[in-house]
């Protein structure tokens, strides 16, 4: 079985979480996955590339190696809605966004499987996640935690027309503090993308249940819309695109962590 993630340790008080860039596939046979499934249609293609760089920057950094089909680590492990009235793939999905099944048996897991990849996958994930805030905010005071997503430009089975490309989720303000905040979306408004805060992304389980500003621990969400640095029908990188990007997602990382900075000096 390959490792359930990546991490890279950093000395900054930030941690980079990209929980949807797995390409592998549960191990075992208990299902058989579906050819939707294989192509990998919903994952967030490239994003731990794109941040790559956060490292310059001191961040500690934690890549999920397994895909959201196998259990999404941005779901909580109840599997209560996070946007009610909306359509949601939940913990352990059995459709792909546009409807399509995952097994190809049409078979789904039962409770007892759920089980088994919450404790085989989700949680060693937010275990260290958890552990590496508690380290972080030892020794800084105060933690940030930074959820870094991508999507498809257009979803309409999850949102109308063409996402704008920065999507900032700070869970209506309840994950990070305004001052903060604030700092980050201003760093995103000098970039030449277009951006929404708190809009169709508030913020997953990761942003929600790990943000407690009167706890000194910050978190914020970014969904980028993947028009911004690849080809979305080849899913090929776009070297020239990302770079562009790239600068816009230092300068917002470095406004996180200068006005947290600031925010505790």
């Amino acid at each position: 079985m390959k490792s359930i993630y990546e991490f890279i340790d950093g000395d900054a008080p930030l941690l980079v979480s990209v929980p949807h860039d797995g390409p592998n596939l549960s191990d075992g046979g208990e299902h058989k996955w579906s050819s939707a499934a294989i192509d990998h249609p919903d994952r967030d293609w490239h994003v731990s590339k794109l941040y790559e760089f956060a490292t310059d920057l001191g961040a500690s950094l934690i890549v999920a190696n397994y895909s959201r089909y196998v259990v999404d680590l941005n779901r909580p492990p109840t599997d209560e809605t996070l946007y009610p009235g909306q359509i949601a793939t939940g913990l352990v999905p059995k459709l792909t966004f546009d409807g399509e099944p995952l097994y190809a048996d049409l078979s789904e897991p039962d409770g007892s499987e759920v089980k088994a990849r919450v404790d085989s996958y989700w949680l060693p994930y937010h275990k260290r996640i958890a552990s590496e805030l508690v380290a972080i905010r030892g020794k800084h005071g105060y933690a940030l935690l930074w959820d870094a997503h991508s999507i498809m430009s257009e979803v309409p089975s999850l949102f109308d027309g063409e996402l704008p490309v920065l999507n900032i989720g700070t869970f209506d303000g309840a994950s990070c503090s305004a001052e903060i905040a604030a700092a980050v979306e201003e760093a995103a408004k000098a970039s030449d993308f277009d951006l929404v805060v708190n809009g169709r992304f508030k913020g997953g389980y990761i942003t929600r249940h790990y943000g407690q500003p009167d706890e000194n621990v910050h978190s914020i969400q970014l969904e980028i819309a993947q028009r911004a640095y690849m080809d979305e029908k080849s899913r090929a990188y776009d070297e020239s695109r990302a770079g562009k990007l790239r600068t816009a997602l230092r300068a917002m990382l470095r406004a996180y962590v200068d006005a947290a900075a600031k925010h505790y000096g």
